[in-house]
C-alpha cells in the first residue's frame, strides 16, 4: 500500500480555505479535506505575537504526491508563508486507506 500523509494548513477565511482545498481535489492532489473553522492560532509573526481566528485545514495524500501538493498550496494559498506541515499515517482502516488512493489515481479522462 501507498505511504499516505496528513497535511495540516491554515486560512484566515473558511473561504479561502475550501477555493484551495476544491483546486487540490480536483488537480487530484489531495483526496480529501476537511476544514475546521474557528480555530485560534496564537504566532509570532514579524516581530510580535498574533491572536487570529483560523480555519484549519486536514488534508489526506500520497507521500509521492507531497511536493506537487506543496508547490500548488503555495501558489494557491493567499498566506506569503503559508502552514504546510505533514505527517505520515501510521496505520488505518484498510477500507478507508484503500479509497484514498483510489480517489487519488489518475481518472479515465486523464484530468
Amino acid at each position: 500500500m501507498t505511504e499516505m500523509l496528513l497535511v495540516f494548513s491554515t486560512f484566515a477565511t473558511e473561504e479561502d480555505a475550501a477555493r484551495v482545498v476544491r483546486a487540490l481535489l480536483e488537480e487530484r492532489l489531495i483526496a480529501c479535506g476537511n476544514l475546521l473553522p474557528g480555530a485560534r492560532s496564537l504566532y509570532r509573526w514579524q516581530g510580535e505575537v498574533a491572536d487570529e481566528r483560523e480555519v484549519v485545514a486536514i488534508l489526506k495524500t500520497r507521500k509521492q504526491d507531497w511536493p506537487a501538493l506543496l508547490s500548488r498550496l503555495h501558489e494557491l494559498h493567499p498566506f506569503e508563508i503559508p502552514e504546510c506541515v505533514a505527517v505520515r499515517i501510521a496505520a488505518g482502516a484498510p477500507k478507508y486507506l484503500a479509497w484514498l488512493e483510489d480517489a487519488l489515481a489518475p481518472s479515465p479522462e486523464g484530468t
